[in-house]
């Protein structure tokens, strides 16, 4: 499970409205065009399979950086919003 930090630049308002409509099912919305989403491996392909369908890359500019535990820890937030989204911890059965 990795947190995945997607950024978007879609000029198109109707596009840019499908996409952030389809990430709000994924993740949090940290910023008007930053989502935070945790996802599993499968969900994440799912997510790209399923942005694939509306983007034009000609035209719009999506970024998605993977965080790991150790790289979250690191992250700054500043200011207000919500706060870093947490992985889930282990289990031990």
């Amino acid at each position: 499970m990795f947190l995945y930090v997607v950024a978007y630049d879609i000029p198109c308002d109707k596009r840019r409205k499908k996409i952030s409509d389809l990430l709000e099912g994924y993740g949090q919305r940290v910023q008007y065009s930053v989502f935070e989403c945790r996802l599993s491996s499968d969900k994440y392909k799912e997510l790209r399979r399923r942005l694939q369908k509306i983007v034009k890359l000609a035209e719009d500019s999506l970024r998605f950086y993977p965080l790991s535990r150790h790289t979250l820890e690191q992250v700054e937030c500043w200011g207000i919003g919500p706060p870093v989204t947490e992985l889930p911890g282990s289990l031990i059965i």
